[in-house]
């Protein structure tokens, strides 16, 4: 009977979700329901699961309590509005219906276009309009019209009395109940901008739109039986069962075969081709190698995973054959030996023990997933391919569904409410919670807010996960298009997961692009081709592990921070396996649990290390008995406690609370306990070492993870410790990096580069090398517009370099704004004049007021020159200049800004010798990070360089330290006592404050 009910996907409009619904028609002895939530289709699918799920878990109590079980009946279709008006219900008859409707929608959102007023052509389709709509044509056979009980009384010799069989109850489903229609009110003028007080009556839901008793519904229509039988001839006719075989999962055809001749020829082509990549990693009689794959392809063909494989193989051929891009394969995908010999991977499973069953095993009931990074600006590329070679409502992105926020949620009820915006931030300051709660007013937001927490409100794009889908996507949901250009389905990764879909991530990251523009840059520069492929030389270079063991990567991808750096030097890291388990405790779960200083403590004293039971000791050895991965709660659940390698895997994840069957968790933990006792441990002894995985696993980190990060991280080291200027011109190029911009422009001046400030005839859009002398690019000239920043280096290089400011102007046809703040800069001083002058002839050619000049004359016609009186500039002045147009000065260190000459008693290289010591220490600010104790209250901890281009680190105490120690840019003084923990010295803050420095000389003029 309900056959317009929405959920809390129906976006700041429904307050119910998915589960409530089900959970409220079961208690009242519904039957029969019809999910139609506005303009999408995402929670139809969970609405079917959810249906079929709580009949399962309903039907052993109602059998044990006399009752007789049922199954709510589970339908769904679209409704769809247009300017917040309710134009027409679809609901699907069946599962061609459900595509019909999501690809009418989808259709409508890629195109842009407007919604119709009449419901489209559909086949597998029923209509029901509203009954206010008015008629200028004859109802088609799938069309209705929904009647409220309230409307009943306007039937009265009304037309539609001669159609008696178009008629159908409607009771739309929005809220639970009148306290939930205040929430609805809330949410619709957070959709709409407005007051609470001004939302208009017809955006509105009505109070009574709330399930109610079947019975009871069907006793308001009492006086026209035929609306009742026609609503129920409508559900019988509508099944949606084709969405499920016999079990919990849905049945869907989402698995694409690579081969058009089906799986059987993907299973063939993935053994050849693996076949191929194990001779290239492991040579032709490698028999472990053998043996580990022919294990992994027989669980690949088991879970019907080959085509999977092979489409990321194919992915991964076109990267590199089509388009020579460079890619880094990460995540638990590296646990495979079959993606190594792919070259999906650059992680070698074997060398590194990495167990295949991380990744897929047997028993795995959600599918597994590559991470594929791309360089930041060749990821679309790839992306386009992808959607290009696979057939329309085939492929898609993936969704995510952003949920109200805590602050976010305040202010929006706080706008709505109409409180000026100092009140608003008032409530959201978290250092006046104590005070808040005796605010009325604040007290209305945190009740509304806690009815809102966490409800759905908007629909965005996955960072990269894509779907490919043997059968059409729009089967499972509707598709939209945001600004990025790619279809993306309505829901997210946890419900693609359960329908089945495996998925594609194909991210980005600048590390990759830092690499690749290196490794050009120095064919370009030096003449050299580089295989940076060649890992195998790489991690054992000393070169490389000396630059890793003094903790000074800076520019490197992933251990470039300053606690990467400390830890990098606490362990004293010189080779690959330490960097593989440093990157994996430096994670902030692994290290807030005190993992991490168990780790380098038992690395610097293994022969102290005690061990629970030999068992361990073999197993944890290489991690000095502490478990650093997540294949360590594996390795320990199967060796120690004889667990097979897929139940230890379903137990890891479980433990880490991605495991949603709490009976099924209970019973892996029973059989864990029974299985070690029968390997004849002690009860002690088992109930420390499931203590220790217990608490371990929540903080876990893939090992294949950490291997694919520390790879590239080697690949990066080569290429500074033997190309540092190149290095560094890539990592300038290519932005991202931990540090700003400045940091990387002053470690490429310590390289002994020639570093030059922008120039017209020199500089291209972004940084160039020549030989030793380095041109900073246009990018980052702040307020030069993007126009220029291209036309500028295109010019010179189709005609020629500029002879002088009058040719630039002309050729360019610059505006004065923009010469000028060229000039400031010094980027035309390839003319030999100083700036001074410059200013006056640019006001000379272009006056107050820009002048149309043709870019070709007929005569070339000079202005005259005029001889003008000294002009003087100063370095102050220009370093001034640079720090506005840069955001840095080049050519003027910061410390040369000090008014005083004082730099310091100790310098960052002797800080070894003042251990223990109170001194006094002049740095230049880099970054600071703000962390929490235990009592809640703030610590810093601060990066700075000394005089000498050196970096060195600081710790500020609540106790020591003022509410906000950190002023920005600039040089401060820290007086500080001087602690080493491992090797590594840091500074603990006394005092702290920030010098003075010269104003600029024409400021101060």
């Amino acid at each position: 009977m309900f056959l317009n009910v929405h959920s809390s996907y129906s976006l700041k409009y429904g307050t119910i979700d998915v589960k409530g619904i089900v959970k409220q028609a079961r208690a009242l002895g519904i039957h029969q329901l019809v999910l139609t939530d506005i303009n999408n289709s995402t929670g139809a699918v969970e609405f079917i699961r959810e249906c079929y799920n709580q009949e399962i878990a309903k039907a052993a109590d109602e059998v044990q309590n006399g009752n007789t079980p049922y199954q709510i009946k589970p339908i769904a279709g679209i409704e769809f509005r247009k300017d917040n008006q309710l134009l027409y219900i679809g609901i699907a008859q069946n599962k061609e219906g459900m595509r019909e409707l999501n690809e009418f929608l989808s259709n409508h959102n890629i195109n842009g276009s407007v919604l119709p007023d009449d419901a489209p052509n559909l086949q597998n389709v029923f209509f029901i309009y509203p009954f206010t709509k008015i008629f200028k044509r004859d109802l088609k056979p799938n069309e209705f019209v929904g009647v409220k009980s309230k409307q009943l009384n306007f039937l009265y010799k009304h037309a539609l009395l001669q159609h008696k069989e178009k008629m159908v109850v409607w009771h739309p489903v929005t809220v639970s109940n009148k306290v939930e229609h205040r929430l609805h009110e809330y949410l619709r003028a957070i959709e709409l901008n407005t007051l609470l007080t001004m939302v208009p009556k017809d955006v509105k839901c009505d109070e009574d739109e709330f399930l109610i008793a079947e019975n009871e519904l069907k006793n308001k229509f009492e006086r026209f039986p035929f609306i009742i039988e026609n609503t129920q001839k409508m559900i019988d006719a509508c099944d949606l069962s084709a969405y499920f075989e016999p079990g919990p999962q849905p049945k869907s055809k989402n698995r694409f075969s690579y081969c058009k001749e089906g799986e059987e020829f993907d299973k063939k082509l993935l053994r050849k081709i693996a076949g191929k990549g194990l001779e290239y990693r492991y040579g032709k009689n490698d028999l472990v190698a053998r043996e580990r794959m022919e294990k992994e392809l027989r669980i690949i063909e088991l879970k019907h995973y080959c085509g999977y494989f092979l489409i990321t193989f194919d992915i991964i051929r076109y990267a590199i054959g089509r388009c020579n891009f460079y890619h880094v394969g990460r995540g638990s995908g590296a646990n495979s030996i079959v993606a190594y010999c792919l070259r999906i991977t650059d992680v070698d499973p074997i060398e590194l023990d990495l167990y295949f069953e991380r990744f897929l095993h047997e028993k795995r009931t959600s599918p597994p997933d590559f991470d594929i990074d791309f360089a930041w600006d060749e990821r679309e590329t790839i992306q386009k391919y992808i959607f290009k070679k696979y057939p329309k409502w085939h492929v898609a992105f993936l969704g995510t569904m952003s949920t109200f926020k805590d602050r976010a949620i305040i202010r929006e009820i706080g706008k709505v409410l109409g409180l000026p915006k100092g009140e608003i931030d008032s409530f959201t300051d978290p250092t006046r919670v104590a005070e808040n709660q005796k605010n009325a007013t604040y007290k209305k937001l945190v009740a509304v807010h806690q009815h809102m927490q966490n409800m759905p409100n908007q629909r965005s794009i996955h960072a990269g996960g894509i779907l490919i889908s043997e059968e059409p996507i729009t089967y499972y949901t509707a598709l939209d298009l945001p600004p990025k250009g790619f279809v993306t389905v309505q829901w997210d990764m946890y419900e693609a997961e359960a329908i089945g879909y495996e998925k594609f991530d194909i991210l980005s990251q600048r590390g990759i692009g830092h690499i690749r523009e290196a490794v050009h840059i120095v064919k370009e520069n030096c003449g050299k081709n580089i295989d940076i492929h060649d890992f195998k030389t790489f991690k054992h270079d000393p070169k490389l592990n000396g630059i890793l063991r003094e903790g000074q990567p800076i520019g490197c991808f992933y251990i470039e921070s300053p606690a990467m750096r400390q830890l990098l030097k606490k362990l004293k890291c010189e080779d690959y396996l330490t960097l593989v388990a440093a990157s994996s405790i430096i994670r902030p779960g692994v290290a807030s649990s005190g993992m991490m200083k168990s780790f380098i403590e038992r690395y610097h004293a293994p022969d102290k290390v005690v061990y629970l039971c030999e068992e361990m000791e073999i197993r944890l050895k290489d991690t000095y008995g502490v478990m650093v991965y997540q294949e360590d709660v594996i390795k320990v659940c199967h060796y120690f406690a004889g667990l097979d390698l897929a139940d230890a895997d379903v137990l890891r994840k479980a433990m880490s609370g991605k495991y949603r069957s709490k009976l099924a968790f209970e019973e892996l933990v029973n059989k864990f306990f029974i299985s070690a006792r029968t390997k004849g441990h002690s009860k002690e002894l088992i109930a420390e070492v499931w203590r220790q995985i217990s608490s371990f696993a929540g903080y876990s980190f893939s090992k294949a993870h950490s291997a694919s990060f520390a790879v590239e991280s080697y690949q990066s080291l080569y290429l500074k410790t033997y190309y540092p200027k190149e290095f560094m011109v890539a990592v300038l190029n290519n932005y991202g990096g931990f540090y700003t911009r400045w940091v990387y422009v002053h470690e490429l001046q310590k390289t002994g580069a020639k570093v030059h400030l922008p120039c017209v005839n020199q500089s291209d859009e972004v940084v160039n090398i020549r030989g030793n002398d380095v041109y900073l690019g246009f990018v980052g000239v702040q307020g030069l517009e993007n126009k220029f920043v291209e036309t500028i280096p295109l010019e010179r290089r189709l005609n020629g370099p500029f002879k002088d400011l009058e040719q630039f102007v002309k050729r360019t046809q610059i505006t004065l704004e923009q010469a000028i703040l060229l000039i400031r800069l010094g980027a035309m001083r390839f003319t030999g004049k100083d700036k001074k002058t410059l200013l006056w002839d640019i006001y000379n050619y272009l006056g107050h007021k820009q002048k149309r000049l043709n870019a070709t004359e007929l005569f070339n016609i000079e202005h005259k020159e005029y001889a003008l009186p000294m002009l003087e500039n100063s370095a102050l002045e220009d370093a001034y200049v640079e720090w506005e147009l840069l955001t840095f000065p080049l050519n003027y260190n910061m410390f040369d800004f000090l008014k005083t000459s004082y730099r310091g008693d100790v310098m960052a290289t002797d800080m070894n010798k003042h251990v223990g010591e109170t001194v006094r220490m002049v740095g230049n600010y880099v970054c600071e990070k703000t962390v929490h104790t235990i009592k809640n209250t703030k610590m810093w901890f601060g990066t700075f360089l000394d005089k000498n281009g050196d970096f060195f680190d600081t710790i500020h105490f609540p106790n020591s330290t003022p509410m906000y120690p950190f002023k920005g840019r600039g040089c401060y003084l820290i007086l500080g006592k001087i602690v080493e923990d491992f090797g590594f010295q840091s500074v603990e803050v006394l005092k702290f404050a920030k010098l003075d420095i010269m104003m600029n000389p024409v400021a101060v003029d």
